[in-house]
Parts: structure tokens; sequence; C-alpha cells
């Protein structure tokens, strides 16, 4: 969607604000203007609250609509790839059996047609590629070709309704999930991802399905995705601090 000018003007007043309230009255009074333009993390307490909050809202301020770096063909990393992994469990394994036959994408919540996507429905939309780098908290990063339906693909399907302000992703493997809010949800580079350098993508690297959001660190592209929900609040899934990986350390929102 195109920005206008009258857009521009008024995110440019809101990070003034944050920066001048954080440099004059404090970071407590710039952290409240934050939460009333609805830019605040979900994991905002505890001793780096205000330090999240305010990279949060500084960042959908000034790149909502960046684009992640892609890469030319050539610069694609060789295998073996950092982080790739083993079936998880025994559903897998059975499913992966069958050649993912009976793989479904579940997309509920706030949506008007709550649906099943098999692999193959998936891809009998038009595909998507980017070459971009998984980049991690670690220190590791490659580059690969990812192949998929943009995600506001797969929501446009469904219809989200307009109170919506996240995505709830889940993995196949218990206790692995995610979520994002609908800026990385609606990001033209965020993919439900399924083939990878010209090839199917490789259960090591999160087949036979795969969320791509290339705007952040690596924990945040989910592997082995069954589930997605849309809603309006992050305080109903697990400990309310919107993903898993924040109850271990990490932080929510893990942009690059």
């Amino acid at each position: 969607m195109e920005r206008t000018t009258k857009d521009i003007s008024r995110r440019k007043l809101i990070l003034g604000g944050l920066a001048a309230t954080a440099g004059v009255s404090g970071l407590g009074v710039a952290a409240r203007i934050a939460q009333k333009y609805g830019l605040i993390p979900p994991d905002h307490g505890g001793i780096y609250s205000l330090g999240e909050t305010l990279t949060y809202a500084s960042q959908r301020l000034l790149t909502r609509h960046s684009l992640a770096r892609e890469f030319p063909r050539s610069m694609i990393s060789k295998r073996p790839l950092a982080n790739e992994i083993a079936p998880p469990n025994e559903a897998f394994k059975s499913l992966q059996a069958e050649g993912f036959a009976d793989w479904r994408l579940t997309v509920d919540g706030l949506v008007d047609r709550p649906a099943a996507f098999s692999l193959a429905q998936l891809k009998s939309h038009p595909s998507r590629s980017q070459i971009t780098m998984v980049q991690c908290e670690e220190g590791w990063s490659y580059i690969a070709e990812w192949i998929g339906v943009p995600l506001s693909q797969v929501l446009d399907l469904v219809g989200v309704h307009p109170q919506a302000t996240h995505v709830v992703y889940f993995s196949i493997e218990p206790d692995w999930w995610e979520s994002i809010d609908m800026a990385d949800a609606l990001h033209p580079q965020t993919f439900v991802t399924y083939g990878m350098n010209g090839d199917e993508l490789p259960v090591g690297n999160g087949g036979p399905l795969r969320l791509r959001v290339p705007r952040q660190l690596g924990y945040k592209s989910v592997k082995f995705v069954t589930h997605l929900t849309v809603t309006d609040d992050l305080k109903k899934f697990g400990k309310g601090l919107g993903s898993a990986e924040p109850e271990g350390g990490y932080a929510w929102y893990a942009g690059i």
C-alpha cells in the first residue's frame, strides 16, 4: 500500500515525540507515547522493558515497509547449512512416510473462512521466491532461495477481521510457536515456504512447510508449521509474552 505524505508526517511526528521524551523527560514518558499508538511489544515487562518498547516502536515507525536485503543467486550458501535438524517426532515421521499428502496448514481465529490447506492447495497459487539470509542471534548465517506463497495471500483467502493485530503460528513440534504483528504478516517477503534452492524444502531446513520472516532473526522463521491463528490478544497464548522465545530469554521482536 502506497504511503501518503500525511502518513509519513504522522510517523515522523510520533517518532520525534518518542525521541524527544526519551532524551528530555525520560524513557517512561516515551513508553507511554508508544503505548498510545499501539507500539508496545507483548514481552515489554522486566528489566529491559523500556528499551525493548522503544526499539520496537522505532522500527515500526521507520521501517514498516522496508525490505530485507536480497542477494544474487551466486551468493547462495553451499551445504551443509547451519542448524539443519532431524525429523522432530513420530507424528511428523508418519506424515513424512506418506509423502506429506495429509499435511495441513490450519488457519483459524479472527477470520471469516477458517480453512485447512494441503500442500497441493498452497502450491496451486502463484509462487514467489526470494534469496535472503537467515541470521541467528548465536552468530551463524546462510543465504538461500526460498520459494512459497506470501502469507498475505493465505490471509486474503480466509478473510482477516479488521480488529486483528497478530498472527500466531505453531510447529508440529510441541511448544514451538511464534507470533508476528500484522505489519510483518502482510509484508511481501513473509512467506509460507515450501521450496528451497529450486527444489522441495528439505526436512532439515523446516520442510515440508516453514514460515519465513526475513526481516527478523532466524528463530522467528519456525519450521514444520501446521497451524496459524489470527488474533487481537497475545495474552491468550502461552505465558502471554507473544511466543515461546521470551520464556527462554530471547526478545519477542527480533528485527534486523
